[in-house]
This record gives C-alpha cells, sequence and structure tokens, in this order.
C-alpha cells in the first residue's frame, strides 16, 4: 500500500464523504431488480448523491480505487463501487504505525 497515494485521495472531502456513503449501502437508493443481488453501488448513484459531473465523480473514483480503498465490478454499462475495507485496515495500521515510531 502506498501510504502518500492513500493521503493524496483522502485529502478532498468530497471523497472522504463517499467512502463515509460506502459504508452503509441505504444511503443510496434501492439498487434496481436486474442488480438486486450485486454488491457496491452504481456510479451514477454516487454521482446523483455528490451532486458532481460525471467526469468528476469518474475522476474521485479512479483516486479512491488507485490508492486501494475501492474496489470496482462493471456489470455491461455499470460499474458498481464498494469499500475495500481489508485495505482501509492496512492503511489505518500502517498510519497508526507510521505516527507511532519513535
Amino acid at each position: 500500500m502506498d501510504i502518500q497515494l492513500t493521503i493524496s485521495a483522502l485529502n478532498n472531502p468530497v471523497r472522504r464523504q463517499i467512502l463515509e456513503w460506502l459504508k452503509d449501502r441505504s444511503n443510496f437508493p434501492p439498487a434496481l431488480p436486474e442488480h438486486a443481488e450485486l454488491d457496491g453501488v452504481c456510479v451514477a448513484y454516487i454521482q446523483e448523491k455528490a451532486k458532481l459531473s460525471q467526469s468528476t465523480i469518474s475522476s474521485y473514483m479512479s483516486a479512491l480505487k488507485q490508492a486501494g480503498l475501492v474496489q470496482s465490478d462493471r456489470h455491461g454499462q455499470w460499474t458498481f463501487y464498494r469499500r475495500d475495507e481489508d485495505n482501509i485496515r492496512r492503511f489505518l495500521t500502517a498510519m497508526q504505525d507510521e505516527l507511532a515510531k519513535t
């Protein structure tokens, strides 16, 4: 995990808000029936909630993915995102270790 890359991704309040929203699927509208079994949230729902352009949200989600904070799955024309809890925990542990060094 690249700590600097992750810190950079988190250095934006909207990206942090998206991560918070993704903790609970109920922060978004219900999935379409054909997507009910899929894990994650459609990028269109994230865009709608953030009230930002598609290109901005795509850029934000790309930064979060490169940092290892989210995972994505493509289903047809839709991309679904979910938090990568294991990598988030690794980042928090690495930060704690880094800041606790004497």
